[in-house]
């Protein structure tokens, strides 16, 4: 079984980016456990399904290819929200960690990002960081974000939607989000790209040092 690097946060906090450098530092294998739940709603979307219907959304999650998601597709502004809804559904969950702790013991090591790497998905992970920035940061980095893709975006709208998606996720019953207890904790709130991985890059060395 290979070692596993769990990296957990909230939304745009620059978990994703830091997972993928992280990867490919180390020459692992990376999921980002998100787009497994993008990749479900967008799966309900696409066949007419409801959101609301939790038998039906564990079906399809149990029916994701975790080597056919496209980062691209699911990144779409309105499958993320959509992806939100059925994340709070424990049969989902349940459903999609399965499959992530499958996909963690690939050799000779994987980085999975999400919001319950650390916590529930891989508890006994050599390395945990959790990875955060302040909501204006965030809401502001999404709002760049699909700006640099062409779409129209309104900050003050998405401000509101990452302060919901945090309380969801956050008060959710089926493995809220949180840092687990021995998780180090990055805040990116003030940091570049490079000063983050750099960051994340020396907790990591000193972690699997020592383990």
């Amino acid at each position: 079984m290979g070692i596993v690097i769990a990296i957990d946060g909230p939304a745009a906090a620059g978990k994703g980016t830091l997972s993928r450098q992280i990867a490919e530092a180390y020459h692992f294998h990376h999921l980002d456990t998100g787009l497994t739940y993008r990749a479900t709603a967008k799966a309900l979307i696409d066949a007419g399904l409801p959101l609301d219907d939790e038998t039906v959304a564990a079906k399809m999650a149990a029916e994701v290819d975790l080597s056919g998601l496209d980062r691209d597709v699911l990144s779409a502004h309105a499958i993320g929200e959509a992806a939100s809804r059925i994340a709070v559904m424990p049969s989902v969950r349940r459903a999609l960690v399965d499959a992530q702790r499958a996909f963690s013991r690939k050799e000779p090591g994987t980085v999975l990002d999400g919001r319950d790497i650390g916590t529930v998905v891989c508890p006994d992970a050599p390395v945990k960081l959790y990875v955060t920035a302040s909501p204006e940061i965030r809401a502001r980095r999404r709002h760049e974000e699909i700006v640099a893709k062409g779409d129209n975006a309104d900050y003050e709208a998405i401000f509101a939607e990452v302060k919901t998606r945090d309380d969801r996720d956050m008060s959710r019953s089926d493995s809220p989000l949180k840092p687990a207890p021995d998780a180090h904790l990055l805040d990116t709130s003030e940091m570049s790209i490079e000063a983050a991985f750099q960051a994340a890059k020396a907790i990591t060395d000193a972690a699997l040092k020592n383990s």
